[in-house]
């Protein structure tokens, strides 16, 4: 198997082909519990590498660009913070749980520019669960993720449900 470039990964590890024993199932997941993670810091050249690649437009790409738009200077692309936001769960929780993937997002907003070389901190709260009504061995935890910037302003939030194993 062919590993794919890690151009855009700092301060963690690849987990390729890593087996593990969930740590945390269904059951470990109650409404009200918070998970977090972080700082994270956001190198500049990983911002624009990323933009470059997935989302060229100019308040990602060039400072000087940036300072023309509404954004007022060079920000992260929002495709980007779910990505880390993605990478920070997985670092938190997600990667020694029973996860078996996600249906969808159901919400995703960017409420505040975040700027190269930002440290982003993450926080997960259960909001609700359920058992699966045709998966009698899989239940949805329902979260609201939030990343802060270092000033501890709300950015991001995204709200998706996880699939996960119960613990049988």
């Amino acid at each position: 198997m062919t590993q794919p470039p890690a151009r855009f990964l700092t301060g963690g590890q690849l987990l390729f082909g890593a087996v593990t024993v969930a740590e945390l199932a269904f059951q470990d997941f109650t409404p009200g519990r918070v998970f977090e993670h972080g700082p994270r810091s956001l190198p500049c050249d990983e911002m624009i590498a990323f933009a470059a690649e997935f989302d060229p437009q100019p308040m990602h790409l060039d400072e000087a660009a940036a300072r023309q738009t509404m954004l007022g200077g060079l920000s992260a692309s929002g495709w980007y913070l779910c990505c880390i936001l993605m990478r920070m769960c997985v670092d938190a929780f997600v990667g020694r749980s029973s996860s078996m993937g996600a249906p969808g997002v159901e919400e995703v907003r960017w409420l505040l520019p975040v700027r190269p070389d930002d440290e982003l901190s993450l926080r997960a709260t259960v909001l609700d669960t359920r058992t699966s009504k045709s998966r009698p061995d899989m239940g949805f935890v329902r979260f609201e993720f939030e990343l802060f910037n270092a000033r501890k302003q709300r950015v991001m939030t995204l709200t998706t449900s996880l699939m996960l194993a119960l613990r049988s």
